[in-house]
């Protein structure tokens, strides 16, 4: 069976799950989330994650590059220790560290996911630069190129698959960490899921968790798509014969 017929079936096993959890109505005296209201959560989830990935991307990619310079290559140690203490802070910890500083909401689940997911972004670009064979950076220069037209036209093109790798592998976990930014007020899935185990109430806990995996489901296959597209030729040529091998 096919990765793509296994990820369907899981998908729509998933949005199946959501259904009937929406469908019961009532458990109990609890009133399960309207389809409105799932439809409203599953937006703002997907609001704060995009927005945390897109500071994470314009923060993680300059940081990431710039460790690969010489000028850097002193600092580089020490800006990746410092992506690297960010993971090392339990996730409901430091997303309560943050909703203390800056209040409860949006605004601090964005700030708290946005530090969880520099890291995979920052080591990702620096690994896929740092991948680069020197001989073909040799033959860019014996060709005339500049020292910004090979880290355009040589280097970047050619670590862009092991960075979307990075921002795929921080989408991904940050759906899962924005469910925890529930508690601190921000909305998004994770408030069915705090909700549902405040009130002991499975079906509401699964109510938010289904969606919320066949969210991450989504988004991953979106970004394995883009990475395979992005891939220059000749490296998918290599790694068949690779595989080959």
């Amino acid at each position: 069976m096919s990765k793509t017929v296994i990820l369907v079936i899981l998908l729509v096993a998933l949005l199946g799950l959501t259904v009937w959890m929406t469908a019961l109505g009532e458990v109990g005296i609890f009133k399960m989330a309207p389809p409105g209201k799932v439809l409203r959560s599953s937006l703002r989830h997907v609001q704060i994650v995009s927005a945390a990935e897109a500071l994470a991307i314009l923060v993680g990619i300059p940081i990431g590059f710039f460790s690969t310079r010489k000028a850097l290559r002193y600092v580089s140690p020490v800006l990746i220790g410092i992506a690297n203490v960010g993971q090392t802070i339990p996730t409901l910890a430091f997303i309560g560290i943050a909703g203390a500083v800056l209040g409860m909401g949006y605004q601090a689940a964005v700030v708290a996911l946005f530090v969880y997911a520099m890291l995979p972004i920052i080591r990702n670009t620096y690994a896929g630069i740092r991948s680069v064979d020197p001989a073909v950076i040799e033959a860019a220069r014996g060709m005339g190129m500049s020292r910004w037209q090979i880290t355009w036209k040589v280097e970047l093109p050619l670590a862009r698959p092991v960075i979307i790798a990075g921002i795929r592998t921080s989408t991904v976990v940050n759906v899962g960490t924005a469910a925890v930014a529930g508690m601190i007020g921000a909305g998004g899935l994770g408030e069915l899921i705090v909700t549902g185990i405040a009130v002991r109430v499975m079906q509401l806990v699964l109510q938010g968790a289904a969606p919320t995996a066949a969210l991450a489901i989504i988004l991953d296959a979106a970004l394995g798509g883009l990475e395979e597209a992005v891939t220059p030729r000749g490296l998918k040529i290599l790694k068949e014969k690779q595989w080959q091998q």
